[in-house]
């Protein structure tokens, strides 16, 4: 079979080289980080730094499609993590109270996830990896650049494998770049005669600061995770071993948030809502860590009908990544990642025809994924500099607006909700089923209430923000 290289191994990484072993090909993960794997469990969140990703304590959430991609792809890896203490989560058993009935439904059990706190969940990972027949991780390991064969397509750069920094190199028959959002992969490219791949980005100008909690009764849920409070949004994540995280998030040029960091000020914030109050009670297990210039970025590796380079794929986060807010990056990641296992099979032969295909079934099957996410950002950022610039809510109308306004209430249109939040299904694909149009059009435009919140919440948020 094919030799692959993976260049990153973290969880995305490190998932689309184990579906890529099972077809029976030889791969091999690069990982520029040199520190080893702690052992899997609960005893990584204070052992294992993992400094080559940005976000590694921050908080991560893995959605429904990232459990049945698993259970599709890579079997017994969801057992392992409930091993590890990872968390079930029923979020059809979360219905608001205002929807009556709330009787299950055929495929109820899509939506199941198991979550937990990234170093957990990528422990789990690198040992199913480390044990899996056909893929070897090398830790300490950094591509310094790509090698290159003759052009299969006149004019475009075939990759045959990479060189490390020490001069080694890793012959391949496909280049995956899984190095997530700092990846510099367009810089290889550039060198190896590749013209840039078109880029949409744009720093949303969020940031973030999240704290660690334990209990030995985890608190009731009383609303939705994501809750926008005014010029800010208040985030909370289930996690293993009886942890969660509370994450308050705004604009990182919204001077007066800094104060956030104080772990007094932090939890008077939150508070505000009474929701998250049951949240702040637990024991913190960290300090109120901080995240900012985080980019919407998305990048496509074909122009005008022409692959960039052939023999080369990237999958993840190093392809596009959204803000860390919606926990939709793992997910994202991971249905990537089996779409990359598929056309593999189909293609690999035949580089100028994957090139091709992966561009065409990245932009089908996973893009609108990320396309929806920029879209959410963009009316929030609006909404938060609008309120704290003092100017008039903004009104959101759009389909999914009005979708969650009868989701209130209407058991089909909360569950289309929850499919478009946890990836299971797109946008799309939720609004053209039959009866959803007819729910759409009963939402009142006019009693559609605004996320948005008025001067005094403004007002009541700065009183919160001081020393």
């Amino acid at each position: 079979m094919s030799r692959i290289v993976v260049c990153g191994g973290s969880v995305i990484g490190l998932a689309t080289a184990m579906m890529l072993a099972a077809d029976g090909h030889e791969v091999t993960v690069l990982e520029a980080d040199s520190e080893s794997t702690p052992p899997e469990g609960p005893g990584t969140w204070e052992t294992w730094r993992r400094r080559g990703v940005a976000q590694f304590r921050q908080p991560h959430s893995l959605l429904s499609r990232f459990r049945l991609v698993c259970d599709e792809e890579l079997p017994g890896l969801t057992d392992r993590l409930r091993a590890a203490g990872c968390l079930p989560v029923d979020y059809v058993r979360h219905a608001p109270p205002s929807i009556a009935d709330r009787g299950p439904r055929p495929g109820d059990e899509r939506l199941m996830a198991v979550t937990g706190r990234r170093p957990v969940v990528e422990s789990v990972v690198a040992a199913a990896a480390a044990e899996h027949r056909g893929v070897e991780v090398r830790r300490g390991v950094r591509v310094a650049e790509l090698c290159l064969g003759t052009d299969v397509v006149p004019g475009v750069p075939h990759l045959t494998g990479v060189r490390t920094v020490d001069g080694a190199e890793f012959p391949a028959d496909l280049v995956v770049d899984a190095m997530g959002r700092r990846t510099p992969s367009a810089r290889w490219l550039s060198a190896a005669g590749a013209p840039n791949p078109p880029v949409a980005e744009g720093d949303r100008g969020f940031v973030y600061y999240t704290r660690y909690f334990t209990a030995a009764q985890r608190p009731e849920r009383r609303g939705p995770p994501l809750q926008p409070m005014g010029s800010v949004s208040l985030l909370t994540i289930d996690s293993d071993n009886d942890t969660w995280s509370v994450t308050v998030f705004g604009l990182s040029d919204d001077a007066p948030l800094k104060s956030l960091r104080d772990p007094d000020v932090f939890t008077r914030v939150a508070s505000l809502n009474p929701k998250i109050a049951p949240f702040l009670d637990g024991k913190p297990i960290s300090d109120v860590v901080a995240m900012a210039g985080i980019m919407d970025r998305h990048r496509r590796f074909a122009v005008d009908g022409l692959p960039v380079a052939t023999g080369f794929a990237a999958v993840g986060d190093a392809w596009a990544c959204t803000n860390p807010s919606a926990g939709r990056g793992l997910a994202v990641g991971l249905l990537h990642a089996q779409t990359l296992r598929r056309v593999v099979r189909d293609h690999l032969d035949d580089p100028a025809t994957f090139a091709l295909e992966w561009d065409a079934r990245t932009e089908q099957d996973v893009a609108p994924f990320v396309h929806d996410q920029f879209e959410v950002d963009a009316v929030r950022v609006a909404e938060m500099d609008a309120i704290r610039h003092g100017k008039p809510p903004l009104r959101v109308d759009s389909p999914t607006a009005r979708l969650a306004t009868v989701a209130r209430s209407d058991p089909e249109a909360f569950r289309g909700l929850l499919e478009i939040f946890l990836c299971t299904a797109l946008p799309a694909e939720v609004f053209a089923r039959p009866g959803i149009a007819e729910l759409l059009e009963k939402a009142d435009a006019e009693a559609r209430p605004h996320r948005a919140a008025g001067p005094e919440d403004r007002a009541r948020l700065l009183a919160a923000l001081e020393p």
